[in-house]
């Protein structure tokens, strides 16, 4: 997927600032996560934050 939203990153960023230890690299259990520690909506909105923050934790992994 190319560009995402801008809110996508906000939201994603900030609850990486915040709870960086609650998130791991498996967007399966970062889906989770989302879904206990923040009040989304949407379902799609809820993978597509779990998306970034797992892309954002495998790509600072690997470098």
């Amino acid at each position: 997927m190319g560009i995402k939203p801008s809110y996508i990153k906000t939201i994603g960023t900030e609850l990486l600032t915040k709870q960086r230890d609650n998130f791991s690299p498996s967007f399966d259990e970062n889906k989770v996560q989302l879904g206990s520690s923040a009040v989304i909506g949407s379902k799609r909105v809820r993978n597509r934050i779990a998306g970034y923050i797992t892309r954002k934790i495998n790509t600072k992994r690997h470098s």
